[in-house]
């Protein structure tokens, strides 16, 4: 018994692997021809209903299970309740540099310094506000590429996080009394004071409350954007794990 090759045409014997003339292997021209629909075809967890253009493009998984889209929300309602207590507290108090988060900002910003040592004294000085500033772009920017909206939605409110912590430290660079890494003040040390450094060396010295202020809203406005899309994120979730249950 004969049978034809399913590319070329060529007649070879039935049970042979792969074409005689051009050497394609039937078994991966079948597996092409499964239909994705079909029983043992593995589902796509990304996989909308049509016409749910916006839900493609943002990722949302519509296989989330309903407690797991309830923890979200649970861990979203936390991060609001959390970035409204920091927003509350004027930038004096350095409520944002006493939270836990500031532990966690903390060795970015001084390996901020060490990274951008090569680039410069000025640069070094501002590298650790650079560097407190990149990592949570760097974790938003890794979540997207893995189609996580979700998680990068998490790491933009971070993001806005480290802004308003900047604030405190830009509205001291005058008084020089926050307590910084080695436990002493800016008046205390010379070019010690990172925002010091920074403004006196721009001339910008008088602005720094104003800096200051400007650094603590964007913070707020990005925290702000993140919880919306996170909310947006986990209401699309809901929506499409109704119309996929039976």
């Amino acid at each position: 018994m004969t049978n034809s090759c399913p590319k070329c045409g060529h007649l070879q014997k039935l049970g042979t692997e792969s074409c005689q003339r051009c050497g394609v292997i039937f078994a991966r021209i079948h597996l092409a021809e499964v239909p994705h629909d079909a029983p043992d075809a593995p589902r796509n967890q990304y996989a909308v209903p049509d016409g749910l253009k916006s839900e493609r493009i943002l990722a949302v998984r519509c296989g989330e299970s309903l407690w797991t889209i309830v923890a979200k929300s649970v861990l979203l309602a936390v991060l609001a309740a959390w970035g409204l207590r920091l927003a509350s507290q004027p930038i004096v108090s350095n409520a944002v540099g006493e939270s836990f988060l500031h532990l966690i900002n903390l060795p970015f910003h001084e390996a901020g310094h060490v990274f951008f040592t090569p680039f410069g004294r000025f640069i070094q000085i501002l590298g650790g506000t650079l560097g407190q500033l990149i990592i949570p772009a760097i974790v938003i920017g890794t979540f997207l590429r893995q189609r996580q909206p979700y998680s990068a939605a998490i790491g933009l409110w971070w993001l806005g996080e480290s802004c308003m912590d900047i604030a405190p430290y830009i509205d001291d660079a005058r008084a020089g009394q926050l307590m910084l890494v080695g436990g002493v003040t800016g008046s205390e040390v010379d070019d010690y004071h990172d925002w010091e450094g920074i403004l006196s060396r721009l001339g910008m010295m008088q602005y720094d409350h104003a800096l200051a202020r400007v650094a603590f809203g964007l913070g707020e406005l990005v925290m702000l954007a993140a919880l919306c899309w996170g909310g947006y994120l986990l209401w699309l979730e809901y929506r499409l794990r109704e119309r996929s249950t039976p």
